[in-house]
């Protein structure tokens, strides 16, 4: 029986890891998401990945959140506490890839799973994918403000408002109108596009790109404007003397 998280890495670097558990809309377990974090950290080590692409299977569901089962034995508010720690490591390592990630959504992505859209750089989707938390309605429960704040970066607040105190969803041209989508795609071809989409991310500066993430990482999570480290990486690196030889001497970089 194949694994219920993936990685493949196609000869263009770009590399899919798929969640593969559709009978269960792709719902999250904990061993589920360490393996997500492990092949994460293998293609952030990874000189050869270009691009990554997040992927769910089986056409209903990207990722519909943790398996809720797991709640089961909660018995008190510390156990929740635990809960979003971890599910924050989980977003935080796909936060921090250092190469560009596109999250290719294909039906719902809820809860967890938007959350884990939400941490990739780009979103495209189908165009019956639908968007939402809607734990006001299901298990009462709430989201940690760091995945809040991520949410809100991406959709604003008035959506998320929507999707958690009212429990609604937005439709895949709502998510497109507020930028938390970067295109809308048929299904038959969204794959491709996500392709696409990565071979013209995998061709631009990995050292611009990097730099950037994690400059937006720091001011939307941590507040912090601390870049010292991040300039004087681009600055010194070999990436950047090719660029300012190739632009002078009138050749591509």
């Amino acid at each position: 029986m194949s694994e219920p998280v993936r990685k493949t890495l196609s000869e263009d670097g770009v590399a899919e890891i798929l969640v593969d558990r559709p009978a269960q809309r792709n719902a999250m377990t904990m061993d589920m998401y360490a393996a997500l974090v492990a092949h994460v950290r293998a293609c952030a080590q990874d000189e050869r990945v270009r691009c990554v692409l997040l992927r769910g299977a089986g056409g209903q569901s990207f990722i519909a959140g943790t398996d809720i089962s797991y709640f089961q034995d909660f018995r008190d508010g510390s156990a929740g506490i635990e809960y979003e720690k971890q599910v924050e490591s989980v977003v935080d390592a796909v936060e921090r890839l250092p190469a560009p990630t596109v999250a290719v959504i294909d039906g719902w992505a809820v809860g967890g799973g938007l959350a884990l859209a939400a941490a990739c750089d780009f979103r495209v989707c189908s165009e019956k994918s639908r968007f939402g938390v809607p734990i006001a309605r299901t298990l009462s429960n709430t989201l940690s403000t760091r995945n809040l704040a991520r949410l809100v970066a991406a959709f604003g607040m008035t959506s998320v408002k929507r999707m958690l105190m009212l429990a609604e969803a937005l439709d895949a041209q709502e998510a497109r109108q507020c930028g938390f989508v970067h295109a809308v795609h048929p299904a038959e071809s969204l794959q491709a596009e996500a392709h696409a989409l990565a071979l013209r991310l995998g061709e631009l500066s990995r050292v611009t790109q990097s730099a950037v993430k994690e400059s937006l990482r720091r001011l939307l999570i941590e507040q912090s404007m601390e870049d010292d480290d991040l300039i004087e990486n681009v600055y010194g690196s070999a990436s950047f003397r090719r660029g300012v030889e190739g632009f002078l001497g009138r050749r591509p970089a």
